[in-house]
């Protein structure tokens, strides 16, 4: 039996699979895409250790896909043919990816709490539930399962810049922007490879409205990340969301072409950054060309694959833009029919949210903007049950604040953007909006206030 970079036990008699094991998880914890591959090694010194096998499957699930599901239990499966020799860690872990594959999130983060109870150091129990909470839209349960297991942390310990960048993220969702700062930009220090900890501090700045901080915390080369998955678009559409907030619309559709969406993806976190860029764009008048018609069709192909429900609301955007109505309502009927689903996280938060979210896109999107407004006020307040950060979600807000102003409900429109100027106080467009509003209400003055404002934070 050999131990991980933690010391905790790992049922393999292989030293190779145990040290390429290490590694893996580094490189998950850093969004290298080179993680499968180096499991793969492990495995190959170990076809039969269990926690290699599990961690396999919890990489798959990490997919968010339907299309790897059959990849997943082969894993569980082969995790299982060895369970019975591992330790009770382990086996926690095995029955953790059983119940995430079964869509039972609430039992797998029961699992993956427990776990660290008994282990607090067990850093990939803790990052998947960091994860799977995230997608839950749980922000207090981000902050407070990282601060259950601090006591057992010090910067002797591996991972633990990893540790401080995961607890930053759940204290900046939390609000507490001042401590998520300072801790993530110490976890930066730790680790400078460490996208999550890089990612933390940007949405403290995106959230405090500081993009010209942000373009200074982000600024680096066009091909920084290459050796990242995914993830890495992620930080380039933070890179672009500074750029947007200070008018810089063509810096805006470069990062997009280079960074964002340099090679269309229907990878559910390419799909997200993509589409709601474009849409905030539209929103604020810029001509995107033809960048949606690639994404409109990645979006009919994925209409069932509901894994993470915020995605569905970005194939919509994608769909209704492009004028595929026929496509969006089909994407509607699947959607209802696995909000039915029994025993399921995501089937009852599209249930509760989802379905109505995109109903609301789609008559946003063919001009039947009160119907828009009438299906989004009511659940304004619950957005976050399907999932992602309060950043992302913001576009929801900008939908119904669009339809209040296309539909002549001023004074609403003037409420909702009183209340956005409050809130975001540094942004331009808020302010921009503001004035339309306050102008359509023969209000003169104050929307030459509020032009005036958004005038000079654009020169800023």
């Amino acid at each position: 039996m050999h131990t991980d970079d933690r010391g905790l036990a790992l049922t393999t008699d292989s030293a190779e699979a145990a040290a390429t094991f290490n590694t893996t998880i580094d490189e998950y914890l850093e969004y290298r895409s080179s993680a499968m591959k180096t499991l793969g090694t492990a495995l190959e010194a170990d076809p039969g250790f269990v926690l290699g096998n599990c961690l396999k499957g919890y990489l798959f699930m990490l997919f968010s896909s339907n299309q790897v599901m059959g990849k997943v239990a082969d894993s569980l499966a082969a995790a299982d043919a060895g369970a019975a020799n591992a330790t009770a860690r382990e086996q926690a872990h095995v029955e953790a990816l059983r119940a995430w594959s079964t869509g039972d999130l609430l039992r797998t983060n029961a699992i993956w709490d427990q776990i660290l109870v008994d282990d607090p150091l067990d850093i990939l129990a803790l990052r998947l539930q960091h994860f799977n909470t995230f997608w839950m839209g749980r922000s207090l349960a981000m902050r407070d399962g990282v601060a259950r297991v601090m006591h057992a942390w010090d910067d002797s310990i591996s991972g633990y810049g990893s540790i401080l960048g995961m607890y930053a993220f759940g204290l900046e969702e939390s609000g507490e922007y001042a401590r998520a700062e300072s801790l993530g930009r110490r976890a930066v220090e730790i680790n400078g490879e460490d996208l999550w900890a890089v990612h933390a501090v940007a949405h403290v700045l995106e959230m405090q409205g500081r993009a010209e901080d942000g373009q200074v915390w982000l600024d680096q080369a066009p091909n920084a990340w290459d050796d990242r998955n995914p993830f890495k678009g992620h930080v380039w559409w933070h890179t672009a969301m500074f750029a947007l907030a200070r008018g810089q619309y063509d810096q805006v559709l470069e990062i997009y072409d280079h960074g964002v969406a340099p090679n269309p993806s229907d990878f559910y976190l390419d799909m997200q950054n993509a589409a709601s860029m474009l849409a905030r764009l539209d929103l604020v008048g810029v001509d995107v060309g033809d960048r949606w018609a690639s994404l409109a069709d990645m979006s009919e192909q994925r209409t069932g694959d509901h894994i993470i429900v915020f995605t569905e609301m970005h194939y919509m955007m994608a769909l209704v833009h492009e004028g595929r109505v026929e496509a969006a309502r089909k994407l509607l009927d699947s959607q209802r029919a696995f909000a039915e689903t029994p025993n399921n996280f995501a089937a009852a938060a599209m249930k509760e949210v989802g379905v109505q979210v995109c109903e609301a896109i789609l008559a946003h999107g063919t001009g039947d903007y009160a119907a828009a407004i009438d299906l989004m006020i009511p659940i304004r307040e619950s957005y976050a049950r399907v999932g992602a950060s309060h950043a992302q979600r913001d576009i929801f807000a900008q939908f119904l604040i669009e339809a209040t102003l296309k539909d002549g409900q001023l004074k609403l429109a003037r409420t909702l953007l009183s209340e956005r100027v409050e809130l975001f106080p540094n942004s331009a467009a808020a302010w921009n909006f503001y004035a339309d509003a306050l102008a359509g209400l023969g209000d003169t003055v104050g929307a030459g206030a509020a032009r005036d404002k958004a005038a000079e934070l654009l020169a800023a």
